[in-house]
């Protein structure tokens, strides 16, 4: 029996885009019925909007910790 999987929105950004990871990978080797693809296609959108979610509130925070001012990373190494 499928264990039921974790709703979406419960799902922090790593485990969500490792879930989505694999249903990429089971959806490009095609071995599912219509009705399974479309089901592990709704879940990988569902995941898909939950983790840019996820890196838009981390943007965010990062804007109101740096003061709305994004800067790139600069090698540190370069002189």
């Amino acid at each position: 029996m499928a264990k039921t999987p974790k709703p979406v929105e419960a799902l922090n950004y790593e485990d969500a885009m490792a879930e989505l990871e694999t249903i990429v990978d089971a959806l490009e080797e095609g071995n599912q019925k219509l009705e399974d693809a479309m089901a592990l296609f709704e879940r990988g959108q569902a995941l898909m909007k939950r983790c840019a979610e996820l890196l838009e509130a981390a943007e965010l925070k990062v804007r109101q910790l740096s003061g709305d001012e994004l800067t790139a990373f600069e090698d540190e190494e370069q002189e």
